[in-house]
């Protein structure tokens, strides 16, 4: 799998050190796709006025909040592409992207791929793996 080109930025201590970020961190994964996450969703979770939160995240975790979700949804995204055989449109959708288009974009930009070439590159990485006997 390729390595997203910001997750170099983040604090992931930051996370195991700050008890407020542990506990957002552990909401999202436990409640994402399913749950709309927004900074109004992680203020609450984190009990912290909107405002405070974003400044919050941006200090403790080096990039800002929406950065960082869009980066663990392109994870997904990616890890959904490389295991299934579905539409990049589904996939899209299913991690939270509004628009195609964005999702284009956003994993251009971390990955350096279309989401297209992605698939095309995983997938021939595993015709070409060898296989265990």
């Amino acid at each position: 799998m390729l390595a997203f080109v910001d997750e170099s930025k983040v604090n992931k201590g930051a996370f195991h050190y700050y008890q407020c970020l542990h506990k957002l961190e552990q909401h999202i994964l436990a409640n994402y796709p399913d749950e709309t996450i927004s900074l109004s969703t992680a203020a609450a979770v984190m009990v912290m006025e909107k405002t405070y939160c974003s400044s919050f995240f941006r200090r403790k975790v080096g990039v800002p909040f929406t950065v960082w979700l869009s980066l663990v949804r392109l994870r997904v995204a990616a890890q959904k592409l490389a295991s299934c055989d579905c539409r990049i449109s589904e996939v899209a959708y299913a991690v939270g992207f509004g628009d195609i288009r964005t999702f284009e974009r956003n994993f251009k930009r971390q990955t350096s791929l279309t989401p297209r070439e992605y698939v095309v590159r995983v997938r021939s990485d595993l015709v070409g793996a060898p296989t265990l006997t």
